[in-house]
């Protein structure tokens, strides 16, 4: 599901996707995907492409947080939690920094 997310992000154009593997040092989640995009637009349009997506893949999302113009939104399917940022907003909450004892699994630019 994890991989699915990012492939779907890259195919919409988004950038600087992230793919985390939290699960040793998380009890909430096993993977993060964190996600960049350019406008509140790009990032309306992604959130909805992804929880389709996923949803078609059997995935259930349980949580969404944020909002395209807040800049930050997320998407909380359990395992996986996906946030969106803006450019100034990832750069902000800088999560890579936050979570330095995950494992990086993909990098995608």
């Amino acid at each position: 599901m994890q991989r699915y997310a990012a492939d779907v992000a890259s195919d919409k154009l988004a950038s600087d996707i992230v793919m985390l593997d939290i699960g040793e040092v998380s009890d909430f989640a096993d993977y993060f995907v964190i996600i960049t995009v350019e406008s509140t637009r790009q990032m309306r349009a992604l959130v909805e492409d992804l929880e389709h997506a996923l949803e078609e893949k059997g995935g259930v999302r349980h949580h969404r947080e944020g909002t395209p113009e807040s800049g930050w939104m997320l998407l909380d399917f359990g395992d996986v939690v996906i946030h969106v940022f803006g450019a100034e907003e990832r750069q902000f909450y800088n999560l890579e920094s936050a979570w330095a004892e995950a494992t990086e699994l993909v990098r995608i630019l």
